[in-house]
């Protein structure tokens, strides 16, 4: 899609909303909602794959170190004269560990996850809101 179509769709194709609910199984959850979604957007199935994959991970994130409430936005945007899919998920900001302080995380399975956003996505980034944090990034998809 092209930039000026991606301008000419209807607001309410083009932007999506998911609340995500802080529980077990929240991310395959709304991973199938998006996919759903993406498939409406008829993009190719390699971009799909990368745009479920940031979803995920900024969806993790969220839900792993940040406070609840937590939203995932997605939009078509164009993204350096192509078409993209911005993908963004605010929360309450980080949450303070509970209890004692923990060791550090195997990094063989966790820490990698903003690494993996950011070789998906053209452009990724932080933005602080008062009271809120928003993880974003932008994916190719044409």
């Amino acid at each position: 899609m092209t930039a000026a179509q991606l301008a000419a769709a209807p607001r309410e194709e083009a932007d999506q909303v998911f609340p995500l609910p802080p529980a077990p199984g929240a991310v395959s959850v709304v991973r199938r909602r998006v996919r759903a979604v993406l498939g409406g957007w008829n993009l190719p199935a390699d971009a799909v794959e990368d745009v479920l994959l940031v979803v995920s991970e900024l969806i993790t994130n969220a839900l792993v170190h940040a406070l609840p409430p937590a939203t995932l936005r997605l939009w078509r945007i164009p993204v350096d004269g192509r078409g993209g899919v911005r993908v963004e998920v605010t929360d309450r900001g980080p949450a303070a560990p509970p209890g004692p302080r923990k060791p550090a995380p195997d990094l063989d399975e966790h820490g990698r996850g903003l690494g993996i956003v950011a070789a998906l996505s053209a452009r990724c980034g932080v933005l602080a809101h008062p009271g809120a944090t928003s993880r974003w990034a932008e994916v190719l998809t044409g």
